[in-house]
């Protein structure tokens, strides 16, 4: 199951994209192209997988941003039993 994604700004500053994920949906495999910020739409728990098949798990905080510098790369799942969202803000 594919997230949704639905994009709010597209300028040559920014992006802003909201997030949507039904349990167990991925956004599939990706690499960041650009430094961003991410801001949980809900307290939940995120897993994450990365390149050599390594296995975590994000906790994150309703409205508690976090920081990424560009390059990361990775495919991220919804690991709650209820729909999570975050906004992600990428820096051009």
């Amino acid at each position: 199951m594919q997230a949704k994604p639905s994009v709010f700004i597209d300028n040559a500053r920014v992006r802003v994209t909201e997030w949507r994920l039904a349990p167990g949906a991925a956004t599939g495999w990706h690499r960041h192209a650009y430094d961003y910020v991410v801001v949980p739409l809900h307290d939940g728990r995120l897993k994450l997988l990365a390149a050599g098949g390594h296995e975590s798990f994000a906790e994150l905080k309703k409205g508690v941003p976090y920081f990424r510098q560009a390059g990361v790369e990775h495919d991220v799942i919804n690991a709650n039993d209820y729909e999570f969202a975050f906004v992600e803000t990428e820096l051009k």
